[in-house]
């Protein structure tokens, strides 16, 4: 039987999300408590976006936050393997027994929690789903595995709660979870998805906002199209190329920033870029973090070609530096634009996202205009926020 039986104050089964709210009060739970709680943040994948939420929560946390992780490459190794690995580094150290372990969800929860009950004792364990591999869009050198869709189902299953970072991305597990289940021979388990999901909630991740800069704008200059994702196939690198080939086609006048992180093989199609552009391609490959902050500063219009998207933090930081965003009109982003601006910013094909770029090149007042009004909306992912939400969901279950 599970440890988790209700969060006082938090509805079982959902994770409201208020962005006129406050702290804790803006996911309909009470203010976290003064008492002492001690927290084991366990993230197998320490890098990139993963990083970036356990530094937050940590730094952010009211509480005494202890992170044990492995360094960002092997995913599939970490998949398989890092629960072992990771419940062992845990026990050499030799500290206390925390009240609640948040688990990162790219190991087998389930095996973590069996490899380290000698270390955590009986703490509860929330799992913490940035992603999952339901639906993860394949590249052309990938096979279907069932192995890591199992890993994240099992996870949710053992933990006493499941916390995603979208609405969409919770939606999205469970429907597909019930379809994946439907496929093995018997002992299907298809009978524990409502179980599993009455015991899931969403918290979204935490932005450091406080680190931006104030908007530098473009000046005289051309517009600026920042396109700032990881340089892989399931973040859409072809369609933004034919984007930019489609507004050379169209004569129009711009720069554009293409960042992120870049792994052993780019895209193809990014080859391409330095040809068609030439000067204007401002910023090309991973830069600092100094110098990402001033392109956000200067973007004018952040565009998304995503396939895969659960939250999109580099989206939000770049709304929140007031750039126009033009998305997808599918995974996270409708959660992003309030249902006035969708029309201007959403897209459902490639030739609609031209005409959304190049609205916002050909209307560049207007466009800013939306952009500061939807830059005041992602105030509430801010770390300030969002860490006094995941506070008082621990406390709440450490004291269960």
């Amino acid at each position: 039987m599970s440890r988790y039986r209700s969060c006082e104050g938090l509805p079982r089964g959902c994770g409201p999300f208020f962005p006129g709210r406050r702290g804790a009060d803006a996911y309909g739970v009470g203010a976290p408590y003064d008492g002492h709680v001690r927290v084991l943040l366990v993230e197998p994948y320490y890098g990139g976006s993963h990083k970036a939420w356990a530094d937050g929560y940590g730094a952010h946390s009211a509480y005494d936050v202890t992170l044990v992780s492995h360094p960002a490459r092997f995913w599939k190794w970490r998949m398989h393997g890092a629960h072992l690995t990771l419940a062992a580094d845990l026990a050499q150290r030799h500290e206390e027994p925390p009240d609640v372990v948040l688990a990162s969800s790219m190991m087998s929860v389930g095996g973590f929690a069996g490899a380290a009950r000698h270390t955590i004792g009986s703490a509860p364990i929330a799992a913490y789903f940035h992603e999952s591999q339901f639906a993860y869009p394949l590249s052309p050198l990938d096979r279907p595995d069932l192995t890591y869709p199992m890993v994240n189902w099992s996870s949710a299953a053992v933990a006493d709660l499941a916390i995603f970072n979208s609405e969409f991305h919770r939606a999205l597990f469970f429907e597909e979870a019930g379809r994946f289940l439907r496929q093995f021979p018997d002992q299907r388990q298809g009978h524990m998805v409502g179980d599993v999901r009455e015991r899931s909630i969403v918290l979204p991740v935490g932005v450091d906002l406080g680190r931006l800069g104030t908007r530098s704008g473009r000046g005289d200059g051309p517009p600026l199209i920042l396109w700032n994702q990881r340089w892989e196939h399931d973040k859409g690198p072809d369609e933004f190329v034919a984007l930019i080939e489609a507004l050379i086609a169209e004569g129009a006048d711009f720069d554009v920033a293409v960042v992120g992180e870049r792994f052993v093989s780019a895209p193809e199609s990014f080859d391409r870029l330095p040809g068609l552009l030439g000067d204007r391609l401002v910023a090309f490959g991973f830069v600092p973090d100094e110098e990402y902050v001033d392109l956000l500063g200067r973007a004018d219009i952040v565009v998304s070609t995503a396939q895969h998207e659960f939250f999109g933090i580099a989206i939000v930081e770049a709304m929140a530096s007031c750039a126009f965003p033009v998305l997808p009109n599918r995974l996270v982003y409708p959660e992003r634009i309030p249902k006035g601006h969708r029309d201007r910013c959403l897209y459902d094909d490639a030739d609609a996202l031209v005409s959304r770029v190049r609205w916002a090149i050909d209307h560049p007042l207007e466009a800013a205009t939306v952009a500061e009004e939807l830059g005041g909306t992602v105030g509430a992912y801010g770390w300030t926020v969002v860490a006094p939400a995941y506070d008082a969901v621990l406390e709440s279950l450490a004291s269960e």
